[in-house]
């Protein structure tokens, strides 16, 4: 019995090293023929120990993927299992955008910057004011002094 490329067997596996498993092929006619099962053609998981995946002496079902000049045989598990089916698109599983306003109401706004409204201003005194912009003064002050220090403390290593 030859094998064909892309065809699907039943095989049994002999062996297991850590890049892949050798596989027996069944053969009606009693000849040994073995193909290897590279690690990553093992499942669609990642594989990380192979032995998680098979034991010698199971049955699988393998795909020839290639056959080369020498005679050595390239197998897949992962492609000889039937792809998995896709869900449905449900968009009740996907996050919910921003609603935009419809085009036609965009376009008849102008686009222009406004600044935020400020609160109004209720009726300060003087004194209000002044103690007011002083402590401000004194915040942006101490984060400016705070500022230069870790640049100065940064050049300085």
């Amino acid at each position: 019995m030859q094998v064909e490329n892309g065809k699907i067997y039943e095989g049994v596996i002999k062996t297991i090293t850590k890049y892949g498993a050798f596989v027996d092929i069944a053969n009606p006619e009693n000849q040994r023929i073995v193909g290897m099962v590279h690690i990553s053609e093992i499942s669609r998981s990642f594989v990380n120990e192979i032995r998680d995946f098979v034991t010698e002496g199971q049955g699988v079902k393998v795909k020839v993927l290639s056959i080369d000049e020498n005679g050595k045989i390239s197998l897949s598990m992962k492609q000889a299992e039937p792809e998995a089916p896709k869900p449905p698109h449900d968009s009740s599983h996907q996050p919910k955008r921003l609603q935009r306003e419809p085009k036609a109401e965009r376009e008849t706004k102008p686009n222009v910057w406004e600044p935020k409204k400020k609160p109004p201003v209720t009726e300060l005194s003087f004194e209000d004011m002044l103690s007011r912009f002083k402590q401000n003064s004194e915040e942006r002050m101490c984060d400016i002094k705070r500022n230069t220090e870790r640049k100065n403390r940064s050049r300085r290593k």
